[in-house]
């Protein structure tokens, strides 16, 4: 039986009531729903059950399951997005925005996500509440392996906090881990790997972690190419669309 701490490998597609697909790891799904999104990476995906990686209804559901599980769940608003608060709004100046917004546009404003709900005259009445909040989610999921070997259990939480694939050979309790030479100037690697780090010495035996940049002759082009954009990178504006509903 599957229990909290176990790495899992499963899919999944999470839909609304009405059958409404809003996520999914099949490529397939997301092209005949309208969802695709090209800067995902499809697929199955690893999770350590109890450790919040997906949804919590989904989460828990994972556990007391046996690998080849097939099934379906409905999460109910506290175990998915949240309950919808009618008070979770803000009245903001369209002057503190980039662009004029518009109605039903997500916008970023300081460290806040919302909806653009009404516009009046210069202000602009946002709903902070999640897209989904007060709504049911219904998963259709598959356990399909249950990972045991320490090394796969390094790779996978290097994959869950960084989005980076890599190697690790294992060599009297300390993970030597190959970074891609891609991941050198993503901010998402530099602050993920203390993540895994950290959940590699509490769900493994490993001691110590030794990170090795592996840089092949024909990438370096496209390193460079990074490295300069990175240098040219402007500030992040105050308005932009979030392109998928983050958890």
């Amino acid at each position: 039986m599957i229990k909290k701490g176990d790495f899992v490998r499963i899919s999944y597609t999470a839909m609304l009531e009405d059958g409404t697909v809003i996520d999914t790891t099949d490529e397939k799904t997301a092209r005949e729903f309208g969802i695709y999104n090209e800067n995902i990476k499809y697929g199955d995906i690893i999770v350590v059950v109890g450790e919040g990686h997906v949804l919590k209804g989904l989460d828990e559901a994972l556990e007391g399951k046996k690998v080849g599980y097939k099934g379906k769940i409905t999460v109910p608003p506290e175990k998915a997005f949240g309950k919808y608060d009618p008070d979770k709004k803000e009245i903001i100046n369209i002057s503190r925005l980039k662009e004029k917004p518009r109605v039903g546009q997500r916008i970023k404003v300081g460290d806040k996500v919302g909806v653009v709900e009404r516009i009046i005259g210069r202000k602009a009445i946002v709903d902070l509440n999640h897209p989904y909040a007060g709504k049911n989610i219904t998963f259709e999921f598959e356990i399909k392996d249950l990972i045991k070997d320490e090394d796969k259990k390094v790779e996978s939480l290097f994959l869950i906090h960084t989005g980076f694939e890599t190697k690790c050979k294992i060599e009297n309790n300390k993970a030597v881990v190959e970074i891609p030479s891609n991941a050198t100037f993503s901010q998402r690697f530099i602050f993920g790997k203390i993540a895994a780090v950290n959940s590699i010495f509490k769900y493994t035996s490993i001691k110590e972690v030794l990170l090795v940049e592996k840089y092949v002759k024909e990438d370096m082009e496209k390193v460079e190419e990074r490295k300069e954009e990175a240098t040219k990178e402007a500030p992040k504006e105050e308005v932009k669309e979030v392109e998928r509903i983050e958890k």
